[in-house]
């Protein structure tokens, strides 16, 4: 099915994966989504090349797939830390604690929202809301991991936790 296409970001295996997300919509332009976050996945973020390549595979303008990596926070269009720290700010949040939680990280890492520390090992994003408002405040890390009802103490050790889970690979 993708025998024309130029750069192959994708193994067979990872392809059959595309078609499969093809087949579950009327339109093939309706699988932009999850065929962009394989892309992250398998990468860590979305380059221009990358937006390109899926918008080959989906016979796309790539104007129509950078419109949706750009309208979705979810989808990083620059390379982001190891640990991705994405910080909730919304009202509960807030409320809570989670702009202090923010500042302190950020003063923490030496980084500001959207940054990478020198060593690749963290970034930081300031978001809107991770849907936690009950056990705020929150953040996520690598829009896996959920850790709730935070207070600074904690925050350092899984600060230093990833560190060293950073060093042993």
């Amino acid at each position: 099915m993708f025998e024309n296409i130029s750069n192959h970001l994708f193994n067979q295996e990872e392809l059959k994966q595309v078609e499969y997300h093809i087949s579950k919509y009327p339109k093939k332009m309706s699988a932009v989504m999850p065929v962009l976050w394989m892309i992250q996945e398998k990468f860590g973020w979305i380059s221009i090349d990358s937006m390109k390549y899926v918008g080959e595979l989906l016979e796309l303008p790539y104007e129509h797939v950078l419109g949706v990596a750009t309208f979705y926070t979810m989808y990083f269009k620059k390379p982001v830390g190891k640990y991705h720290l994405q910080i909730c700010t919304n009202v509960s949040c807030m409320l809570c604690g989670g702009d202090k939680l923010f500042k302190y990280v950020s003063d923490k890492l030496g980084i500001k929202n959207k940054e990478v520390t020198s060593d690749g090992i963290f970034s930081i994003e300031e978001v809107e809301c991770l849907g936690s408002c009950g056990t705020a405040p929150m953040l996520q890390v690598n829009n896996k991991e959920y850790y709730e009802n935070l207070t600074l103490p904690q925050v350092d050790e899984l600060l230093d936790r990833f560190r060293a889970e950073a060093s042993k690979n």
